[in-house]
This record gives C-alpha cells, structure tokens and sequence, in this order.
C-alpha cells in the first residue's frame, strides 16, 4: 500500500512540474501610482521567453483597466491578465496596440474574449494585415505548444492622430505621428502624469532593428515629436524604464549616426558595401543584440537614404 500511495504522489508531482514548467509568470514593475510595465527580454525571440522580447504595461484606473500592448500569443496575454488580477479587481476594458509587430497584438484575442475594446492607429491595422500571416507563420514553429489558441484579432476602434480616452479619471492619449520602426508605431502618452509608452520608436539597452517595413526619416520625425512632450518617464518597446536622455542616446543618435554616415556617402559616391565597412558603430557596442543586428541596421539605412 505504501508503495502504490509513494507511485501515485510521483506521478502527481512529475503531472504538477511538467504541467506548470511552461507557464508564463508576470511581475508587473510599478512605474508610477496606478502605471505598471512588463519588462520583456532583450534578446530576440525565442521558445523560452515565449516570443515575449518586448515590453507592455497597464494602467489601472477607478471604472477600469487600460492595457498597453497585448503580448505575443493567446496564453502570453492570458498570463498577463492574471498578473494585473493581482494589482486591481477591475477589468480591463480597453487594449491599445502601439504597432503592428507581432509583440504588440498577437494577444489581442485573449483580451477580446474578456470584453476588451482593442484600440490602435489605422496604419497599424493596415500593417497588421499585410504582415499578420507571415507572423503567426514565423512564431508557430518557435513557440509550439505555447502558441495555442493565438489568432489574428485585428483592433476594431482605429485612431488617425490623436484620441484621449478618459477613464476613471485619468486621461490617456493615443498619438500616431509617422510611424518608423513600422509604419503604424503610435505611443500613449499619460499628460497629468508625463508619462509615456513609447512602444517601438524607442530601444534602450538592446539594439534597434531596421528592416524592410521600417523607416528612419519618419521615425526621427516621430522621436521629435515625442522630445516636444518632454516625459519625465518613458516605458520604451525594449529595455527598462528610462528618461528622455536615455532614450535619445540609445534610439535617436544611433538612428542619426546611420542616417548621416549615409547620406554623405551617397553623395560622395560610395558604394554600399565600402559605406558599410567604413561606419563606426561601435559607439553602441555595449547594446544587446548589436553583432547580430547592426550590419542589417548599415546596410537597409544606405538603401532607404537612396531612394529619398
């Protein structure tokens, strides 16, 4: 008896760790009164992090919760609805997508499924369309049985340039400038407070990507509008919470960096490849992700800049 009794305690336990060793935990990091941020990895994506390389946030107010950004899958979005659960009793009533990458929305019908009204810019919408099937395409091999139940869930209340939605109290602002790292980023903005979700427009400890959606001149154009605010906090899309120091050091300059060294050689003639090898980036070297990336940065900068 003691023998079946110690087997059937085994088999509970290993049922116990198998089944919770793919869980998603959260730990909401408290950025202000009321304002939480999920501080993603910096690496890129992978089955462990749950394709989860990217921050979100939410805002809890006193007649509900805002959502910023819904995560990379059904179950990432889930876990995050468990940990706001541990915040606040209210529900979340609204989610805002900052962009069309796949971080930004592919829990979107997680949130749908508990009544949340899925908000972002309209360009964000049109690149989510464009692109959306060749993320779920790319994510499903990655992330395996932690990609169940994940969707396409497009958001249904579309901005143009600027919303405010008032909840609670609180103001929160949805602004679309130009885009950038894709061509729907648009960022919340909390006036009363000066604080921002930058989404993607702003990297801070890893290194930006710039790829065939993206484009620098507009998303310098959309950094200065966001210096015009003048936060005094900045959740970014990658890396820790930060101030606007931070944030020029590691998005705008790098992002100038690549621009100048490009259009002078353009203009002096210089082919591709000699532009490339004689650009001095390592400056940003301390930059998680920067072997990995920043040829590809060099390389699609030179191309954008010769087609202006």
């Amino acid at each position: 008896m003691k023998i079946k009794h110690t087997i059937l305690l085994l088999v509970i336990a290993l049922w116990f760790l198998t089944g919770t060793a793919n869980a998603f935990v959260f730990t909401p990091q408290k950025v202000a009164p009321n304002v939480y941020a999920f501080i993603g990895d910096t690496g890129m994506r992978t089955y462990e992090n749950a394709g989860m390389n990217a921050n979100a946030g939410f805002i809890v107010t006193a007649q509900g919760v805002v959502v910023v950004d819904s995560g990379s899958s059904y179950l990432v979005a889930k876990a995050m609805h468990q940990a706001i659960k541990h915040i606040t009793t209210q529900p979340v009533k609204y989610v805002i997508n900052t962009g069309g990458q796949d971080h930004r929305w592919l829990g979107n019908s997680y949130f749908k499924e508990i009544g949340a009204e899925i908000i972002s810019s309209s360009k964000a919408l049109a690149d989510m369309q464009d692109r959306g099937a060749a993320e779920l395409t790319a994510l499903q091999p990655e992330l395996k049985d932690k990609f169940t139940g994940t969707r396409a869930t497009y958001p249904t209340h579309l901005i143009n340039k600027m919303e405010t939605l008032k909840l609670g109290g609180e103001d929160i602002q949805i602004l679309y400038f130009y885009g950038g790292h894709t061509p729907g980023d648009n960022v919340v903005w909390l006036p009363s407070k000066r604080i921002l979700f930058s989404g993607d427009l702003i990297f801070v400890d890893r290194m930006l990507g710039i790829w065939p959606f993206s484009n620098t001149r507009d998303w310098l154009a959309s950094f200065a509008e966001i210096e015009k605010l003048q936060p005094l906090i900045i959740v970014p899309g990658h890396g820790q919470v930060c101030d606007i120091a931070r944030a020029q050091h590691d998005t705008r300059d790098y992002l100038l960096l690549l621009r100048n060294h490009m259009r002078k050689a353009i203009d002096d003639g210089v082919d591709l490849q000699t532009a490339v090898d004689t650009l001095d980036q390592s400056a940003y070297s301390y930059l998680k992700n920067f072997q990995l990336l920043s040829g590809g940065n060099a390389n699609r900068t030179y191309l954008e800049v010769e087609s202006e």
